[in-house]
């Protein structure tokens, strides 16, 4: 080919955006067409006639030629128009019908929601918020596994969950988070025990020395106290429920350290006794997390919102 020939070639600037007008004016032209009167269509669309105007200007514009004839007796397409119109129906059923898709699959996502959670909060603080989540999204199928705050990271980072809740003292690497409340640890003993007869607090190195009935490594409530013991908690048990650690200080088996919402009603039974402790930090917050840059959507956006009300 001639450098001549390179001259007078077709010129291509810009993508395909900056030269197909948008869906509004587009809509706008079909109404024009329909009603036959820039002022009706205007006035179907919500905008001033000078509006519609000035759009149809730009569009023309835009495009390079001529679309609408405007007269005393109302607005006619140019034959450029008319075939202008004919393709911009065509996209804009091509655009209604990819709206429809979009929101199938919105329907698709906020008909479940996926919750992951560590012990103390799933069976102590989730039946309240899934049962407000439930006034709210009456249509919403819920799923909840329990496990640990490690379990709960996994099931994230693999997609097996929409939202975790997490005891520990950290987030887990991958995951963004926001504290939706504040729990604290307290050893508790059987009525039956020594220590629920003690008159003075333990001290952290009898606490340390002492076998416990623990959580298993990896919960939260065992990442707590191994930090606040300097890593030296010795078990007696190790059981992997709160539930199952609680029957077990409750036969008389030994002591443990669990949260305070775990053992209120025990306590106000006197099933178990709060047994003082001094100089060990056991206070920790609980975490709502999620995939770091995916903050939640649909339902378990509107869970966390509950968690925080």
């Amino acid at each position: 080919m001639s450098n001549a020939d390179e001259q007078t070639g077709p010129a291509v600037t810009g993508s395909v955006a900056h030269r197909v007008p948008d869906l509004g004016a587009l809509e706008l032209l079909l109404a024009v067409a329909r009603l036959g009167s820039l002022g009706g269509a205007a006035r179907e669309l919500g905008i001033t006639q000078p509006a519609a105007s000035s759009r149809i200007r730009s569009m023309e514009r835009q495009l390079g030629v001529a679309l609408v004839d405007r007269s005393p007796r109302g607005s006619r397409l140019t034959d450029a128009g008319a075939l202008v119109t004919d393709w911009a129906r065509r996209i804009v059923e091509a655009a209604e019908a990819f709206d429809v898709g979009a929101q199938a699959l919105r329907d698709r996502r906020d008909s479940r929601l996926r919750v992951a959670a560590s012990m103390t909060i799933a069976e102590y603080l989730l039946p309240g918020w899934l049962l407000a989540l439930r006034a709210q999204r009456p249509d919403t199928a819920v799923s909840l596994h329990a496990g640990n705050s490690a379990a709960v990271a996994e099931r994230l980072l693999s997609d097996e969950a929409d939202l975790g809740f997490v005891e520990g003292l950290s987030v887990p690497a991958g995951l963004d988070s926001a504290v939706i409340a504040h729990d604290r640890l307290i050893v508790v003993t059987a009525p039956g025990h020594a220590w629920a007869r003690r008159r003075r607090s333990l001290a952290a190195e009898e606490l340390a020395s002492t076998p416990l009935i623990l959580r298993e490594k990896g919960s939260g409530t065992r990442q707590v106290l191994d930090a606040a013991l300097g890593g030296l908690a010795r078990p007696l048990i190790e059981l992997s429920s709160t539930t199952a650690v609680k029957a077990a200080v409750v036969s008389g088996a030994g002591p443990a350290v669990l949260s305070e919402l775990a053992v209120g009603e025990e306590l106000a039974m006197r099933r178990l006794v709060s047994v003082p402790v001094e100089g060990v930090a056991l206070a920790r917050d609980l975490r709502a997390v999620w995939p770091t840059g995916h903050r939640p959507t649909g339902p378990a956006r509107d869970l966390l919102s509950l968690t925080r009300g």
